[in-house]
């Protein structure tokens, strides 16, 4: 993964490099001249050199601070754009992931994976990977002009380099995983506070602000200790690194002065030694000062490579099937489905719906209406059996041809934190300001969003929190006409609205659904009479079929399930034929009642 962050920005990295062996070229220029400062300036009194040598040393300076503006100019912002660019990329391979995946995941995992687990990449791939580069050419070139000077001094010194590279390799080794965790733990506090954010209602209402809180500060109390577990390590790195360094150093001056006692060195010699040693340790205390950044930013790129290693739905090679437009026929064939092995959710589902029909499904909670819903969307695919549409066998169709025609209005509607306007042309963004104003006007958004000062304009919050219930579900709806779907979902769109409200939107509703095959999860049952066919399911299986009529007369599950939400159970105990007149004068009452609402509404 890093060759395919470095190979595109080979060009500044190369550029980068170049800037900073000018910059450590110059930093010789010092050591260097000690030796003659000292032997010749100072020993021998040749003051003459002193002012070329101190103008040398003055230029070099100069030279050292320009390149590292323009380092920081060059790579430090290829660095943050290479980071935005490694953000886009997650994102948008997050976003074609299945649905199972959110499942399986906090949104605040993965909003840590996408903002925050990139951010150390800088380390690796900007001004972090070229100064290690230069650092370590300097190394090599210290390394070179040491044995120039004692082949016995640089022997000593690498023996106990190599001694410290060592350590430091094994203390890396056992504080990776320890960076790797600190990135989980700091996923999963940012997943659990985005979730108190956006329940915040739900929290005040239950008085559970403590409760949170308490949550949270163990979370950032589990982040702490491992942070200082890896503070620890870093710091014992480091220490490990002065006395090393610090003993090789005194070793140095021990050995060296009895070197020049001998007369195999002069004292520049061993000055100028000295200061090319630093330069050939410097690289090594630079690892040291980094680590933490390194390791952490190993640790963000594992977990960055582990989503991007993610196979997204519409990478499926099955799916090579491009879908044109639809009629809208689905047929359900013996499907077999489970979220988890071993634990079946439906079972031999088989039910066909024609073009311009309505099926609706019924059925306690957890039967597995919402997964055949989930099937039909696409979000998963069946363990066994077949869902075709117009023939096709929608496992085998591009998500994209097949999407792009299916429309949802769900009960819990979602919107974006944008103006009412940008919410209903979310489904189509070509779409002109009289197709969006059309669709406002058959959904009746007009009605309400026309009294708004901003109009249209109106910003609406986040999902939609500064609408009413109504107001929200209407703006749903007219996403959905915008949308002009072929096979339209609707998920019980009205069930928790008062009865105005619901009178509005059933109309709207019922425009949406002609000519396109539509279907409804129901729990208020007296919305689905006029159904041309409802499905019972129960356990993960169709239980009955038919028509309200049909299905109430048979007087099974369903009949049970209607006049139990009715409150007809007395009829079970009337004469022969007596419950089916109370039915169907309740249910003409109920259409009578439906008749007033229209004319009120000037329809």
């Amino acid at each position: 993964m890093i060759r395919e962050l470095v190979v595109p920005l080979r060009g500044v990295l190369l550029g980068g490099l170049v800037l900073i062996l000018v910059s450590r070229a110059a930093s010789f220029v010092l050591p260097a001249s000690s030796k003659f400062i000292v032997d010749e300036v100072i020993v021998k009194q040749n003051t003459e050199m002193l002012t070329p040598l101190v103008l040398a040393i003055i230029a070099a300076t100069l030279l050292q601070a320009a390149t590292a503006f323009s380092l920081t100019q060059v790579l430090s912002k290829n660095g943050q754009r290479m980071i935005a660019e490694l953000r886009r990329r997650v994102q948008r391979h997050v976003g074609r992931l299945p649905v199972a995946y959110y499942d399986a995941h906090q949104t605040g995992v993965l909003v840590s994976r996408i903002m925050s687990d990139v951010e150390g990449v800088r380390n690796l791939v900007g001004t972090g990977l070229v100064n290690m580069v230069g650092g370590l050419l300097t190394a090599g070139v210290a390394l070179v002009v040491l044995f120039t000077i004692s082949a016995k001094l640089t022997l000593l010194a690498l023996s106990i380099i190599t001694i410290f590279i060592l350590v430091l390799r094994s203390a890396f080794q056992k504080l990776r995983p320890a960076f790797k965790e600190r990135r989980k733990i700091s996923g999963e506090v940012t997943g659990r506070l985005t979730e108190s954010l956006g329940g915040v209602r739900v929290i005040k209402g239950y008085r559970a602000e403590e409760r949170e809180a308490t949550v949270f500060s163990e979370g950032v109390e589990r982040l702490l200790q491992n942070v200082y577990q890896t503070l620890t390590g870093t710091a014992l790195v480091s220490v490990s690194a002065q006395l090393l360094l610090g003993g090789m150093g005194a070793l140095i001056v021990w050995v060296g002065v009895q070197e020049i006692t001998a007369g195999r060195l002069t004292a520049g010699d061993l000055a100028s030694f000295t200061m090319f040693s630093a330069m050939f340790v410097a690289p090594l205390f630079q690892i040291v000062d980094v680590s933490t950044q390194l390791m952490e930013a190993f640790a963000g790129l594992e977990r960055t490579r582990e989503v991007l290693q993610e196979r997204p739905e519409d990478d499926d090679p099955k799916r090579k099937t491009s879908i044109g437009p639809i009629e809208g026929s689905v047929c359900f064939e013996a499907v077999d489905f489970s979220y988890e092995p071993g634990k079946p959710v439906l079972r031999q589902v088989s039910f066909e719906a024609a073009p311009d029909t309505m099926t609706a499904l019924v059925g306690p909670s957890g039967s597995g209406k919402s997964t055949i819903i989930g099937l039909l969307s696409a979000f998963h695919t069946p363990d066994a059996g077949r869902i075709l549409v117009d023939g096709e066998d929608l496992s085998a169709v591009e998500l994209g041809s097949y999407r792009s025609q299916l429309g949802l209005v769900l009960q819990e509607t979602f919107l974006f934190d944008g103006s009412i306007r940008q919410n209903i042309a979310f489904a189509r963004p070509d779409a002109t300001d009289e197709q969006v104003l059309e669709a406002c006007r058959i959904a009746r958004v007009d009605e309400f969003a026309e009294r708004f000062s901003e109009g249209y304009e109106t910003i609406v919050g986040e999902r939609g929190v500064k609408l009413s219930g109504g107001q929200r579900q209407r703006v749903a709806i007219a996403r959905a006409v915008l949308a002009n779907p072929r096979i339209l979902i609707l998920d019980e769109a009205t069930s928790s609205l008062d009865s105005e409200s619901e009178a509005l939107i059933q109309e709207g509703l019922s425009y949406l659904m002609r000519g396109r095959t539509t279907f409804v999860i129901a729990h208020r049952l007296s919305t689905i009479r006029k159904a041309d066919q409802i499905l019972v399911i129960e356990s993960g299986r169709v239980l009955e079929r038919g028509t309200h009529e049909t299905l109430y007369a048979a007087k099974g599950r369903y009949f049970d399930l209607y006049t139990k939400q009715h409150g007809l159970e007395a009829n079970l105990f009337l004469a022969p034929g007596e419950g089916d007149r109370v039915e169907r004068e309740k249910l003409a009452d109920e259409e009578r009642d439906g008749v007033s609402l229209r004319m009120l509404s000037g329809s």
